[in-house]
């Protein structure tokens, strides 16, 4: 179980692929203009990041190492291709809108590195949750920057949310700002950039309270001692 517990802490924070290994950032800063673009390209990543975990920890005994990492790629690439097809038939229009970017979730670095560097050398169920929690962190990184430009931007939150969910996502649209002109350095790259920044900045601050926490000596409670009266006292 703490395997496990190390394994979620590690994706999720301290080891969190967006906001510590800086992976993937053409697509996180790229497309995360709003929440549903952003939860659309996080679930698509999941779905190959932990498909291709459990694709290559199964086949870990059967591959060499000359052809270790080109089969990790047409792994990566099938999977990829599959998640492509389905967000086609199901989700047409949020893919027009992701474009080219949900065909390069086979150059994401994440993806190729958890293969080679954890799937490849544990089990199946570790790779698997290993997969999940690392992309896990990864989309979460993506929906906070999606929601912040997107509030700074636009002034709403969850907008056509039905694009990803159908009809029953049409009103969860939130106006969080009536009548606002929207601010367009937010939708653009460059507030993409500024936004990952401050959110990098509040975790590397949250780590330094946590750690000078650990490191702050703990206070002696004063109590009461007992002295020995037996005995001949001079």
């Amino acid at each position: 179980m703490s395997q496990y517990r190390d394994i979620s802490y590690q994706g999720l924070w301290k080891n969190n692929p967006a906001l510590v290994q800086l992976l993937g950032l053409c697509p996180l800063l790229a497309v995360s203009a709003s929440v549903v673009n952003a939860l659309g390209l996080g679930l698509a990543t999941m779905a190959v990041l932990t498909s291709s975990n459990l694709a290559v920890s199964l086949i870990r005994n059967q591959v060499t190492d000359a052809i270790r990492l080109p089969t990790f790629v047409m792994i990566i690439a099938s999977l990829t291709t599959c998640v492509e097809l389905l967000m086609q038939g199901f989700t047409y229009e949020l893919y027009e809108v992701l474009g080219i970017f949900i065909p390069l979730i086979v150059t994401n670095c994440v993806i190729l590195g958890r293969a080679d560097a954890f799937a490849s050398k544990n089990p199946v169920l570790p790779s698997v949750w290993d997969g999940f929690t690392m992309s896990l962190g990864f989309t979460v990184v993506l929906v906070l920057l999606g929601a912040i430009r997107e509030i700074i931007g636009q002034g709403t939150l969850f907008n056509q949310m039905d694009l990803l969910f159908g009809p029953i996502a049409a009103h969860w649209k939130i106006v969080v700002f009536h009548e606002y002109p929207g601010f367009l350095f937010a939708v653009l790259p460059p507030g993409a950039f500024v936004a990952l920044g401050l959110l990098i900045a509040l975790k590397n601050l949250i780590d330094q309270r946590i750690k000078a926490r650990a490191a702050k000596p703990q206070p002696v409670e004063a109590g009461s001692r007992r002295v020995r009266v037996t005995g001949n006292i001079s």
